[in-house]
């Protein structure tokens, strides 16, 4: 281990510190993504589902379509 002189145990606290903050932050993001992974299979079961997974039977026009009926040609 490399001589880290007379501070060696505030170095070594906070590499602790900052291990165990990164640790709970990584835990904490892994359950809220299971939790909203849940709540969202919990949500389609019950026959709820989201905006961007509606297929639309008439395709949207371009910018350039619209532009064309705006015109009226």
């Amino acid at each position: 281990m490399p001589d880290l002189g007379p501070h060696a145990v505030f170095i070594l606290a906070a590499y602790g510190v900052t291990f165990v903050a990164v640790a709970a932050l990584a835990f904490f993001i892994v359950e809220d993504d299971r939790k909203q992974r849940r709540l969202l299979a919990d949500l389609e079961r019950r026959g709820i589902r989201r905006r961007s997974a509606i297929t639309s039977a008439k395709p949207k026009g371009g910018a350039a379509e619209k532009r064309a009926r705006k015109r009226g040609t």
